[in-house]
């Protein structure tokens, strides 16, 4: 029951979703717990749990991606007094061509007129209301227009009293955004407290408010002004060698940096291989020299022991990916990895890419009678939610269209029921999608006659096809089942070649469902698949339409 879920609150005839706050997120969320309201109606409430627990979890995810930032990372070389000095002079340079830019924008006095010159002719077509507040309103971007640069001063004077003002304080926050994207663009530590990043702050504070006083001295047409802060000042120029960038360190930072994205939840551990290799072809392990016909070694040498599809889809794009991403940091000068490519080669497709419907029953038909094996001994060493992922992953993937890994790492709480249907969410929350967005599924209703429900009801909470108890490792436990599931059907001879086991059944929905008369748009957005065009992107397909769309889907026959 939902009265004793951990996340079920009851208070003053109310109901609430609830999340403990882990420790170390408690200063960046300010809580100990997050709630959500569900209403007064308990039923209501009890369905709108997962959907709010989900909400919540969302909130915890992004706070840990902000700690991530914060953390002290190791292997980076902690931050020293002339990278002080670029920061401050970088600050200082750049608020300076901020309020140029800002400038420009301002309206010019050609641009007021014309409004005002607009503002009277609409009095004179429509007359002059009788509520002053309509005339306000109707005047207001008038008004916006003609204070723009007062509005603009008056912030930046807040903004230079604040500053003074905390700085005398000893306090920091004003400027902890600028320290974070600092340090992360150079690979530098500063740890949260320590006494390197306080000065950094003191001194990007320092750096504004000189700033501040030049856009002062701005207003006033006094462009002369020079920074009387003996810290603000240019950087003398490095004679001395650049230091080195040590590849796999910028690995880790660049899977940090993608993990606050909400990628690479898993670490980075398949693409980590390509970095791997070309480590181990390379003589040296500084990024800053590696060039582009290093790189183009590497592939060569790869190539000879890889496809040129795994070379395709993810080892040349993985290099690609790193050395671009250091480049746009300012980590490396040059990024030689632009240029690198591999030609696609032509495929001859001898068949369909999906199961025939003979093909999908005969498999299906086996799943669904399958029994794990039971030995002599009369122990099965098969566990029954492995059991059952093997009957019922194949039943749903032919139903929904999603990919293996989305269905094997599906939770208690990704069911519900609405509109007179059972839908299913897959949705990162629950391990991974391709898009990283979530989207609701309607079960078709062969999948109800079959008992699917019967079973996940048997499931107070969590993964249904996996014992994994930890959200952290739902996505690596669903991986694992998922290839447990294709190696297996494999075996048994009821995959034929040409067809790819994750994606068989992926190709056959969507052709069932052309078959069937449904929309493209309509099949993409039950199967995750991206808009095809600009066009598409436009307005959503709702679940109405989509439990329309799965109705009219055949059934399969299992007999």
């Amino acid at each position: 029951m939902a009265g004793n879920d951990r996340h079920w609150k009851e208070k003053g005839g109310r109901f609430y979703a609830r999340m403990a706050v882990p420790v170390a997120l408690q200063p960046i969320l300010g809580k100990t717990e997050l709630t959500a309201p569900l209403g007064a109606d308990r039923r209501e409430a009890k369905r709108a749990l997962a959907s709010a627990v989900a909400a919540l979890q969302a909130q915890i995810s992004h706070a840990k991606g902000i700690a991530t930032l914060r953390e002290p990372l190791p292997h980076r070389p902690t931050i020293t007094t002339q990278d002080y000095g670029i920061a401050v002079w970088r600050r200082y340079m750049a608020m300076l061509a901020e309020d140029e830019a800002k400038r420009d924008r301002l309206p010019t006095p050609a641009a007021i007129e014309a409004e005002k010159a607009k503002l009277v002719r609409r009095f004179q077509r429509n007359g002059i209301p009788d509520d002053p507040l309509a005339v306000v309103e109707q005047s207001l971007d008038l008004l916006v227009m003609r204070n723009a640069k007062a509005f603009d001063k008056n912030a930046r004077e807040a903004r230079l009293d604040a500053l003074r003002r905390e700085l005398a304080e000893n306090k920091t926050h004003q400027v902890e955004h600028e320290i974070d994207e600092y340090l992360n663009q150079h690979g530098l530590a500063a740890p949260a407290g320590s006494a390197e990043r306080v000065t950094l702050a003191k001194h990007l504070m320092r750096a504004e408010i000189e700033a501040l006083n030049r856009t002062l001295e701005r207003d006033k047409g006094d462009y002369t002004g020079r920074p009387s802060d003996p810290i603000v000042k240019a950087p003398a120029a490095k004679t001395e060698a650049l230091p080195p960038v040590d590849i796999e360190f910028l690995w880790r930072d660049y899977v940090t940096y993608r993990k606050t994205l909400g990628y690479m939840k898993d670490g980075g551990r398949r693409q980590f291989l390509p970095i791997q290799s070309l480590l181990d072809h390379l003589s040296y392990r500084d990024a800053r020299r590696t060039t582009k016909a290093d790189l183009r070694k590497w592939q060569e040498a790869a190539s000879q022991k890889f496809s040129a599809g795994t070379m395709r889809k993810v080892y040349v794009p993985t290099v690609k990916a790193l050395f671009r991403w250091a480049h746009d940091t300012d980590r490396i000068e040059q990024n030689p990895a632009a240029s690198l490519r591999v030609d696609a080669q032509k495929v001859v497709r001898l068949r369909e890419k999906g199961f025939k419907d003979e093909e999908a029953e005969t498999l299906l038909q086996f799943v669904r009678a399958y029994e794990p094996l039971v030995p002599f001994h009369g122990k099965v060493l098969e566990g029954p939610r492995m059991s059952a992922a093997k009957r019922w992953a194949s039943l749903i993937a032919a139903h929904t269209g999603a990919r293996i890994g989305e269905i094997t790492q599906l939770r208690r709480e990704d069911f519900r029921e609405e509109l007179g249907s059972v839908v299913i969410r897959i949705s990162p929350e629950s391990g991974t999608t391709k898009t990283g967005d979530f989207r609701d599924v309607p079960l078709h209703p062969q999948l109800i006659e079959l008992g699917l429900m019967q079973y996940v009801e048997t499931i107070a909470s969590g993964p249904i096809f996996t014992n994994e108890t930890k959200p952290e490792k739902y996505r690596y436990a669903a991986s694992k089942v998922a290839n447990r599931i294709s190696d297996w059907l494999q075996r048994e001879k009821l995959v034929p070649d040409g067809v790819w086991p994750s994606h068989g059944f992926r190709h056959a929905f969507k052709t069932r469902g052309r078959e069937a008369g449904i929309q493209d748009r309509i099949l993409d957005a039950l199967q995750g698949h991206a808009a095809k065009s600009v066009g598409d992107a436009y307005g959503d397909v709702t679940l109405r339409t989509k439990i329309a769309a799965i109705a009219k889907m055949p059934s399969y026959k299992l007999t």
